[in-house]
């Protein structure tokens, strides 16, 4: 089935801005189906209704085609009456509440005069325009679907005191089109009429012929009023005609049958009066496809409420994540300990039990020792790798500096810049902190080494084939007339609930870490009523409403451990004075408890090694930004440093006796060639603090036959000297101000912000590794301090507190 879109002009009073029809053909061949060209409707209604037609059979042809096509069109608009109606009196109360909100809200923002179109009057007025077609819509729905009369009625009263208030607050002035003023007449003309229609045909329903008479006599002379005033901008010729005949039987009925007196109008019961709408406050976002482009941009002070609230964040979920996994952890050293559920399970003495299986197939599928092998071949290649980009990144501050020291102690107080070891001071500070960093991972690699190399054979043995591993584990005497026995239903028991724990653990920390809550609309609603921000009490009271409920089903799970692990070893107790022992029973149970532990040393070595190559890897990536930065500053320095030379030599050469300049050796000229041109910087204006040599005075007045010197004093590092600029009597001397670096004064280098650090991971502690925060625990005011971790960890660097080079 092929289906097409095509855009149609929507029917009058559509809120839709278009109307896609679709257009579907259930022909064999889709391919050869062609939409319509947008325009053919278009040509049709213009060739039907833009212009008069001749009588003859074209143009009966051509009517005839346009009607075709709209009867085919009407049931495939997919909009009914009462969508229609509601929609429009939703749109003109939505309305009504954009002219309120100008009006009490915009203009008083305003620091001068507004114009006439948005004027308190003007707007005021559109506002009871809006309302009043609001509820004329509501008064049309009504009819349409054929309400009780008495409550048409009061629609329709009301709806003409809108308009007639409406027409009193503009009648008198300019500010609207001239059309307003009779339509919003004709519209409290017309509306009242119906009002006094409908309560006639009450009347009539209650038996009151004459008020019937007398209300539609007003009616139609209000429709009389209207046709002979305002037929220019309404057509009221049904609604005329529908009175005259009701008025004509009412009064053929009452003059023979009832006689019934005609009341005068002053004494007839007033309409009552419904309204069905009200000005809808402007409520921000208006549009539903709103997207804020600029989200992201809050205060300064809202940027530091987000960040404390987000650290208060991240150590509520890593605390209680680190919790969890080390009950579990303390959990499955329990069993190794006690070999369970192997021992329930090894009671024929002679066969692996199932928990060993299931732990050795696990361990091979995720590659064996061959994957910590490679894992751990890989990090000093990675470690190698950062230290050589942070080398080289101090490597290019010390090569600067050097240079600095050397040029400061040649030309002393000319030499006027900022000394570099003051300015890399923050960078170093930084390399420092990465330097420790790596230091310390280097500690942390060692220790899972170390903890690989002890647990390495029995994980070996893990990754043995079935036969193999069964041979290697010692067998002992059967046990059979354990089997069965209460003691080992009841640790089979135990053992399942407390896997369950274990599982609704994992649940627990997949909806710490998913919870997500911004706190950027309390904090600036906060902002602009209190003026401050109570970033403490706001944020605790969040997390306690997000949180509360999850850190309880934590500490519950981690009470409900603590007495099943109570339990079990109570009845391991039990089985274990049940069970025969001797030599060859106590070394399978040793074998046993190896295999176990050695599963969950692989386990976590795995997960660390992991860890450690993505935290060498981010701190790549970081240790990268770090250099590109110091290579930035060190090429702005030199650029700084070629222009104030530069400056130097130009100054001294203008000098009476210059004193000799050596050149640096980066701008010494090779053998048996000249000296490279410096770069050409671009142009800027020395600050008015740096101090100016003194001006050359100017030349004698030489006689006419004596010669001026031909050269001046040479400086170091050139194979010539230039020769002096001549002069005239009266010349100036030529100005001692030089051009330097693209650069303004060179106090500090600006921009220069600290970079994050990747995230560390704990080889021993699970709350320190695959955490979803980084785990950094600090004290609240007002709280008592959280602990720290207690394992040595891959640690990471703290932010220097200063963010900026120092100032001159």
């Amino acid at each position: 089935m092929a289906a097409y879109k095509y855009s149609a002009p929507p029917p009058p009073s559509v809120d839709d801005t278009s109307v896609f029809l679709v257009l579907v053909n259930d022909s064999t061949d889709h391919s050869e189906v062609q939409a319509p060209k947008p325009g053919e409707l278009n040509k049709l209604r213009r060739a039907a209704l833009g212009r008069p037609l001749d009588k003859h059979e074209g143009a009966l042809e051509t009517l005839l085609r346009y009607y075709d096509q709209i009867c085919s069109i009407e049931p495939k608009f997919p909009f009914s009456e009462n969508q229609l109606y509601n929609n429009n009196g939703k749109l003109f109360s939505h309305t009504c509440g954009a002219f309120l909100h100008i009006k009490e809200t915009v203009l008083s923002a305003l620091n001068r005069e507004p114009t006439v179109d948005i004027s308190p009057d003007t707007v005021g007025t559109l506002s009871l325009i809006m309302l009043a077609q609001a509820q004329e819509v509501f008064f049309l729905k009504a009819t349409r679907d054929k309400m009780k009369d008495a409550i048409i009625a009061k629609l329709a009263n009301q709806a003409a005191d809108y308009f007639g208030d409406a027409f009193k607050q503009c009648q008198y002035k300019d500010t609207l089109p001239k059309e307003v003023f009779p339509v919003l007449a004709a519209k409290h003309c017309i509306m009242q009429a119906n009002a006094e229609y409908h309560q006639s045909i009450l009347a009539k329903q209650q038996k009151k012929f004459g008020e019937e008479i007398a209300r539609l006599q007003h009616a139609a002379e209000l429709i009389k009023t209207v046709a002979s005033r305002y037929d220019e901008y309404v057509n009221v010729k049904d609604f005329s005609d529908k009175i005259s005949r009701a008025l004509t039987a009412a009064k053929k009925d009452n003059d023979f049958i009832y006689h019934d007196r005609v009341p005068d109008l002053k004494d007839l019961d007033p309409i009552g009066k419904a309204t069905l709408v009200k000005s809808t406050p402007v409520s921000v976002p208006i549009s539903q496809k709103f997207t804020d482009l600029f989200e992201n941009m809050v205060p300064v002070s809202v940027q530091q409420s987000l960040a404390a609230y987000n650290q208060r964040k991240a150590d509520l979920v890593n605390r209680s994540i680190a919790q969890m996994r080390e009950a579990t952890t303390l959990a499955n050293g329990v069993l190794a300990s006690l070999n369970l559920p192997a021992a329930i399970e090894d009671i024929s003495g002679d066969t692996v039990p199932q928990s060993i299986l299931t732990k050795s197939t696990s361990v091979i599928e995720q590659g064996g020792i061959q994957t910590v092998d490679q894992l751990i071949k890989e990090l000093p290649e990675l470690l190698q790798r950062n230290r050589e980009i942070l080398d080289e990144s101090l490597r290019l501050l010390d090569e600067e500096e050097a240079t600095d020291n050397d040029l400061r102690a040649k030309f002393k107080e000319r030499w006027q810049r900022t000394p570099s070891n003051e300015l890399y001071k923050p960078l170093r500070a930084e390399g420092t902190n990465f330097r420790t960093v790596l230091d310390k991972a280097v500690q942390a690699d060692g220790q899972v080494k170390e903890r690989y190399q002890s647990h390495r054979d029995t994980i070996a043995l893990l990754c043995k084939p079935e036969p193999e591993l069964n041979a290697a584990i010692p067998s002992a005497n059967p046990a059979k007339t354990m089997q069965g026995s209460e003691v080992v239903n009841v640790l089979k028991s135990l053992l399942t609930n407390l896997d369950e724990v274990k599982k609704e653990r994992e649940g627990l920390e997949n909806d710490l870490k998913s919870v997500n809550f911004d706190m950027t609309s309390k904090f600036l609603t906060a902002l602009a009523q209190d003026g401050v921000i109570n970033e403490e009490a706001l944020s605790v009271t969040e997390l306690d409403r997000i949180y509360g409920g999850l850190t309880t089903k934590v500490q519950e799970s981690l009470k409900k451990q603590e007495e099943l692990l109570k339990n079990i070893q109570v009845s391991h107790q039990e089985f274990s004075k049940m069970k025969q022992s001797n030599n060859e029973a106590n070394l399978r149970e040793e074998v046993l408890k190896n295999l176990a532990a050695a599963y969950d040393n692989f386990v976590e070595l795995v997960a660390n090694l992991k860890e450690g190559t993505k935290f060498y890897n981010e701190l790549t990536e970081i240790l990268v930004r770090f250099q590109n930065k110091c290579s930035d500053i060190v090429f702005a320095r030199k650029t700084e440093r070629d222009e104030l030379l530069k400056d130097l030599q130009q100054s001294i050469a203008r000098e009476p006796s210059a004193p000799s300049i050596p050149t640096p050796a980066y701008q010494s000229s090779p053998a048996g060639g000249h000296a490279p041109a410096p770069p050409t910087p671009a142009p800027r204006t020395m600050p008015p603090a740096k101090p100016q040599p003194p001006a050359r005075p100017p030349p004698p007045v030489l006689p006419a036959n004596r010669a001026p010197p031909a050269t001046a004093p040479a400086p170091v590092g050139t194979g010539t000297a230039p020769a002096a600029p001549s002069h005239t009597p009266g010349a100036a001397a030529p100005p001692p101000q030089a051009q330097g670096p693209p650069y303004p004064t060179y106090p500090g280098y600006p921009g220069y912000c600290q970079m994050p650090m990747p995230m560390g991971y704990n080889p021993y502690a699970y709350g320190q590794y695959n955490m979803p925060y980084p785990p950094v625990y600090h004290q609240s005011p007002g709280q008592a301090p959280y602990p720290g971790p207690q394992q040595p960890s891959y640690p990471f660097p703290q932010p220097p507190q200063q963010s900026y080079y120092p100032q001159q």
